[in-house]
């Protein structure tokens, strides 16, 4: 089969991932993610590696390089991130909106022109004209810009993680525990809409939601790293963050959709066409057929996968994550113009059951099992940090290999279950990240072939998935991991800060000149 000739070609990339490397006065050291990875508690117990973003590969300066060779691949589609804290270093508080409530939910966030223009006056203008720079040499280069308003970090005068860890969450600012986030991101977003609405047509609101809310439901150096027992599931902070974020992603959803009124191209469906990049790690049971793993698998996916998508898309929202109790809340519906899958590995779970769980409001424990999926590379499940444990092994217990550092199996008849699973969420789908971890180029050539043959697979069974984005070009800065994780189609020397492609850039390349798997 021939991808079609519409087909999105692109890479995904972030801000704090990727920026920093250059000059001192362009580090971004007012995010949450700068004071966690700098932190010394941190860096002493090996919450996080100890590696620092300011030596990172600097797209900041190098972004003309990397678009070249972003062109020279193929690709006709860029996703990158603009950093909230570039552009509102200091607080937006002061500025009044409008907010209309329904109950406990906010329904409305009404940020006008005025609003706008005193925005305008406070954010950093040196950032918001480099973001125009770089979207511009994208449009240049005739690549449609994908551009995401929050990947994890938030500006330190809305979370600071270290105040959090070490009060236990009762003193901030707390982030998304806080519903002050609700209506400070629906401003940034307002914003970004009024200011770069000529230049784009393709936003998200966050990436990977269910990555934040669910590292307070179980610690994995993600700040602030605190688990906090409640005496039911629907009290556990996790619970908090998550009905922030749904209600934040819909009000954000409106104001772009107010705000940017131009269409950067021609064929866009409209000026805004407003997604979420959504992770995807689909939970298969250890033993098939066993009723307490089949239904902690059904949980797991459940919590992570269908509780957001169901209520940016139908409007069900469900407070007391219980699907019998939930209620339809028309100020969430319909907020979901298309959505991104991100793929990398599956889970294999086991069921975990004690007399009372359910009065705690928990079908069974989903516990993901050693050998396998994200665990691929490990043969115990550490009591804590288990998601930052090492691969010790080369093989799952299946036999599939396993990347490097992370050790997540590789699996791609797990990308055909997450399309399928979410399918009743959108009509259009693009895969917005998907990548391996892999130094040596051993495993990458043949994990873009496999799930690239998934995804043409998919096509031709008529699932709308308009377009594939490799994470990443570049190695980049993974995290409470630092530099260990290689994902780039190019590595980086970063210390001359040389771009080298490996033999799988080549490789996709061929791909998509042909417009075919080979």
């Amino acid at each position: 089969m021939v991808f079609p000739k519409d087909f999105l070609w692109g890479v995904s990339i972030s801000a704090f991932q990727f920026e920093m490397g250059g000059r001192r006065e362009d580090w971004d050291t007012k995010s949450d993610w700068w004071v966690w990875v700098h932190d010394e508690r941190n860096i002493k117990r090996g919450v996080v590696s100890g590696n620092l973003p300011e030596h990172g590969v600097n797209y900041w300066d190098f972004y003309r390089t990397d678009h070249r060779l972003a062109k020279e691949l193929g690709l006709n589609a860029f996703r990158l991130t603009a950093e909230w804290s570039r552009i509102f270093p200091e607080p937006t508080d002061q500025i009044e909106v409008g907010i209309e409530r329904e109950g406990r939910l906010i329904k409305q966030v009404d940020v006008d022109e005025s609003a706008l223009q005193e925005l305008d006056r406070l954010a950093n203008q040196r950032a918001v004209k480099k973001y125009r720079q770089i979207i511009q040499d994208l449009r240049r280069r005739r690549m449609t810009v994908f551009l995401n308003l929050n990947h994890f970090t938030l500006p330190i005068w809305i979370h600071d993680p270290i105040q959090a860890r070490d009060s236990r969450l009762t003193k901030g600012p707390l982030g998304w525990l806080d519903e002050r986030t609700i209506t400070e991101f629906t401003k940034f977003a307002a914003y970004m809409a009024w200011k770069f609405g000529d230049l784009v047509d393709y936003w998200s609101t966050f990436n990977e939601p269910a990555g934040v809310y669910g590292s307070y439901l179980v610690p994995i150096g993600f700040p602030p790293n605190v688990f906090k027992p409640a005496v039911s599931l629907s009290r556990l902070p996790f619970a908090r963050v998550a009905l922030h974020m749904v209600i934040a992603h819909a009000r954000a959803y409106d104001a772009i959709k107010r705000w940017d009124k131009k269409k950067a191209e021609r064929k866009s469906p409209s000026p805004a066409e407003v997604g979420v990049i959504y992770n995807c790690m689909p939970a298969y049971p250890l033993r098939p057929g066993n009723p307490l793993d089949e239904r902690a698998a059904q949980f797991h996916d459940y919590i992570l996968v269908h509780w957001f998508l169901q209520a940016i898309s139908f409007g069900w929202l469900d407070e007391k994550l219980d699907p019998k109790n939930r209620r339809e809340e028309r100020s969430l519906k319909g907020r979901l113009d298309w959505l991104g899958i991100n793929y990398y590995t599956r889970n294999v779970i086991r069921g975990l059951t004690f007399p009372g769980l359910s009065l705690f409001g928990v079908p069974a424990i989903p516990l993901p099992v050693p050998g396998y999926g994200a665990l691929g590379g490990v043969r115990r499940l550490p009591i804590f940090s288990a998601g930052q444990a090492p691969a010790t092994e080369k093989f799952s217990l299946e036999g599939n290999p396993v990347s490097e550092e992370y050790g997540w199996e590789v699996y791609p008849q797990g990308l055909e279950r997450c399309v399928k699973m979410t399918e009743r969420y959108s009509e259009t789908f693009f895969i917005t990240e998907n990548g391996i971890s892999d130094s040596q180029d051993r495993l990458r050539p043949d994990f873009i072939k496999q799930h690239l043959r998934v995804v043409e697979r998919l096509i031709q069974e008529g699932y709308r998935i308009k377009g594939y984005f490799h994470w990443s070009l570049l190695d980049n800065y993974e995290w409470q991991r630092g530099f260990k994780c290689k994902f780039g189609l190019c590595e980086v020397d970063l210390q001359t800060k040389r771009r080298k492609p490996r033999e799988s850039y080549r490789i996709l390349k061929r791909i998509i000149c042909s417009g075919q798997v080979d």
